[in-house]
């Protein structure tokens, strides 16, 4: 048996991984023609990340009828890096098509946290970002979100308590999966892991803010800035020529009004794009004009990718930057910068593989 019940390029089969505990008891009490009981052993072991040829107490019947009917969408480890500095880890993940994206483990005082991709690929093309060079191949499924989760979980034997939506995709471009991966990894029966422990990111998909926050899902939503005026951030950031700053901070505090949840504004320090003190007052008058309510800033120093021609500043300069817009009374912080010897917070290790398949 292999670690997949079912592997094709066409996806055939019902995807028993994005299905709910209830979801999954009707196929197979329906489908399949199984007592209940089956349905939550299988259930428990899939939320573990056990390949099938490792679920011990199904019949060999019970598995056949899975591989005719079902496809289990569960991701390989293609490659992974450690870093010597602080043990974050580095994944490439294959999915049962051969899509390849990449995961992260870290781990804090507070936890261990896991950052996850939604797209195989992006096409919104922010300029500065490796993920998006190559634009989108396609959505993942819940499960595939999922799943990277799981098997990272199996592979670490650690818990995992947080979970950051930050690594290759656009969560919000692929809303309906995201919504449902968000439910599945909550359910107190699976992974179990609070919706208050899981920020989204977005770069910036306004009519999708607005309908996240009327989801009754209390995540925290991050939110992609990088720049304070609609000209600079519109040439980082192709989507601000669709949702301007002004439309965008009006979402935010929507967001905030409807759910009570702060919202943190990613910025990545890119030198001698967005790093000057003027960019640093700016940020802070928009920021203090725009957001009527608690927010933070996340400073980020910029991870460089060789085919964008863009440069990281170093870390005083964003301490610096940090300390005059805390003065400017802005809320901020400079991210610690973990697995920064294996690159752990871009999409490179992906583009590297798309490149030696071609």
């Amino acid at each position: 048996m292999t670690e997949n019940i079912k592997e094709n390029v066409n996806m055939q089969g019902a995807d028993i991984l994005s299905m709910t505990e209830s979801e999954l008891e009707r196929f197979v009490v329906e489908e399949l023609g199984e007592p209940r009981f089956r349905a939550a052993q299988l259930y428990g072991w899939m939320q573990k990340g056990a390949p099938v040829s490792e679920m011990k107490n199904l019949p060999a019947s019970f598995k056949k009828k899975l591989c005719e009917k079902a496809l289990y969408r569960l991701p390989k480890i293609a490659e992974r890096l450690v870093s010597k500095l602080d043990g974050t880890i580095k994944y490439l993940m294959e999915m049962v098509d051969g899509e390849c994206v990449e995961s992260v483990f870290m781990q804090y005082e507070h936890g261990n946290t896991v950052c996850v991709s939604c797209q195989a690929g992006c096409r919104m093309g922010c300029r500065f970002c490796a993920s998006t060079l190559n634009g989108r191949n396609r959505d993942l499924e819940p499960s595939e979100i999922l799943g990277q989760i799981a098997v990272i979980s199996r592979d670490t034997g650690l818990r995992v308590g947080g979970i950051v939506m930050m690594g290759i995709g656009e969560p919000l471009d692929n809303y309906d999966n995201t919504i449902k991966f968000l439910k599945l990894v909550s359910a107190e029966k699976g992974l179990n892991i609070g919706l208050r422990h899981i920020s989204v990111s977005t770069c910036g998909l306004v009519p999708k803010i607005r309908k996240l926050a009327e989801e009754g899902l209390p995540v925290t939503l991050s939110v992609s800035l990088h720049a304070a005026e609609d000209e600079r951030r519109s040439s980082l950031m192709p989507i601000n020529n669709k949702y301007g700053i002004d439309e965008l901070l009006s979402a935010c505090r929507y967001y905030f009004e409807t759910t009570g949840r702060r919202v943190s504004f990613e910025y990545t320090l890119i030198a001698g794009q967005n790093d000057s003190f003027e960019d640093a007052d700016k940020l802070a008058s928009v920021i203090k004009k725009g957001m009527s309510c608690p927010c933070h800033v996340n400073l980020i120093m910029l991870n460089e990718v060789s085919e964008t021609k863009f440069v990281s500043v170093q870390k005083e300069r964003a301490d610096a930057f940090c300390k005059r817009l805390c003065s400017k009374g802005v809320n901020a912080t400079v991210r610690r910068r973990l697995g920064s010897d294996i690159n752990a917070s871009c999409g490179q290790l992906r583009l590297k593989s798309s490149k030696e398949k071609r």
